[in-house]
C-alpha cells in the first residue's frame, strides 16, 4: 500500500457525525424516503440495480452522468474543437459559426467522458501525453467531487420538482480515489451505504480479464500513478510515457488499482451495509431489491 492509501483509509476512518443512516429492519420500512448510495468497483452491479429499478418511484442520480453533462461539458467540447480546428474543412465552418458541437451523453452511453480522461501513451496510438494526461486527471477528480456534493440537493429536487418519493445514488467505480474532506461524509449524512462487494476470486478474475480485454479509460490517483508508471516504465525497458502503448499501460496497471481500491471500499463501507455481487445479481425488480437492502441490515445486526 503506498503511502496516499494510508491517508485516504485515515480519512475515511475518523468519527462522523452520528446522524449517519443506521437502521432496524423495522426502522427501514417505515422510512418513507429512502435514498441509498450504490457503492462498488464497476462492474459488480451497481447500474445493473438503478436499471432494475427503471419505471418505479426511485429516481435515478448518476454520478457519472452529472459529470459529464454539468461539469465536463466544456471540456469535452474544446477537445472536440481543437481537433476539429485541424481540419481545414471544420476549421473554416467553426471559424464562420456555421457548426456547432453539442455532447449526446447518456446513463448507459457516457463516450465523451470515457474520450476526455483518455489513456495515457503514445499519441499516435491514440495515448493521451502526460502532461494533459495529469491535467485531465486533475479536472475529472474536480468533476466527480463536485457531482457527489451535488446529490443533498438532487434529492431535494427529485422529490419537490419530479415527485419520486425515494432516491438512489450510482456512484463511478474511482469514488473512493477521492481523497476530498467532507465529501464521503456527506454522502453518510443523506443516504444508506451499500456496498457491492466481490468475494469470490473467480468473480474477481472474470471482472480484471473483462477490463484488460476492453481497456477503458481510467481515474487514478496521482501517487499511485506516479508510482505504477514508474515500476512499468522500468520492466518494459521505456523511457518515456509517449512511448507506452495506452492499452498495453491501461492492461498492465488495472489489477493493481483493482487490489489498491479494495481496502478504500472496505473503509467507506463500515458506515453502510454491504451485499455481495452475487445478490445483487438476483435482484430482479424493486421488491427484490428492498429485500436485498433487509438482508444487508438483517446481517449487519
Amino acid at each position: 500500500m503506498v503511502p496516499s492509501e494510508w491517508a485516504i483509509l485515515h480519512n475515511y476512518q475518523l468519527p462522523l457525525k452520528e446522524s449517519y443512516l443506521k437502521f432496524t429492519v423495522e426502522e427501514f420500512r417505515a422510512w418513507k424516503n429512502k435514498k441509498v448510495t450504490l457503492l462498488g468497483m464497476s462492474g459488480v452491479g451497481k447500474s445493473y440495480l438503478s436499471a432494475k429499478l427503471h419505471g418505479t418511484d426511485w429516481f435515478h442520480y448518476s454520478g457519472d452522468y452529472r459529470i459529464g453533462t454539468r461539469y465536463l461539458d466544456e471540456h469535452i467540447l474544446d477537445m472536440i474543437k481543437q481537433q476539429a480546428m485541424q481540419v481545414p474543412f471544420l476549421k473554416d465552418l467553426l471559424r464562420k459559426d456555421w457548426i456547432y458541437f453539442r455532447n449526446v451523453i447518456r446513463v448507459n452511453d457516457l463516450g465523451p467522458v470515457l474520450s476526455f480522461v483518455g489513456k495515457l501513451g503514445n499519441p499516435e496510438l491514440g495515448g493521451v501525453e502526460l502532461g494533459d494526461f495529469i491535467q485531465r486527471q486533475a479536472i475529472y477528480r474536480q468533476a466527480e467531487v463536485d457531482a457527489m456534493l451535488d446529490v443533498q440537493e438532487f434529492i431535494q429536487k427529485a422529490q419537490d420538482i419530479y415527485g419520486y418519493a425515494h432516491f438512489i445514488n450510482d456512484v463511478g467505480g474511482s469514488i473512493c480515489e477521492i481523497d476530498e474532506p467532507g465529501m464521503i461524509e456527506s454522502l453518510i449524512d443523506c443516504t444508506m451505504i451499500l456496498y457491492i462487494k466481490i468475494t469470490d476470486q473467480e468473480q474477481e478474475d472474470v471482472l480484471i480479464q473483462r477490463s484488460q480485454s476492453s481497456p477503458k479509460p481510467l481515474y487514478y490517483r496521482p501517487e499511485f500513478l506516479e508510482e505504477q508508471l514508474a515500476i512499468y516504465l522500468q520492466e518494459n525497458g521505456i523511457q518515456y510515457a509517449a512511448q507506452i502503448d495506452p492499452d498495453e499501460f491501461s492492461r498492465w496497471i488495472f489489477p493493481h488499482l483493482f487490489h489498491s481500491r479494495i481496502p478504500l471500499y472496505d473503509a467507506i463501507a463500515q458506515h453502510g451495509y454491504t451485499v455481495t455481487s452475487d445478490e445483487a445479481a438476483q435482484v430482479e425488480n424493486e421488491d427484490d431489491f428492498l429485500q436485498l437492502l433487509e438482508l444487508a441490515i438483517e446481517r449487519q445486526d
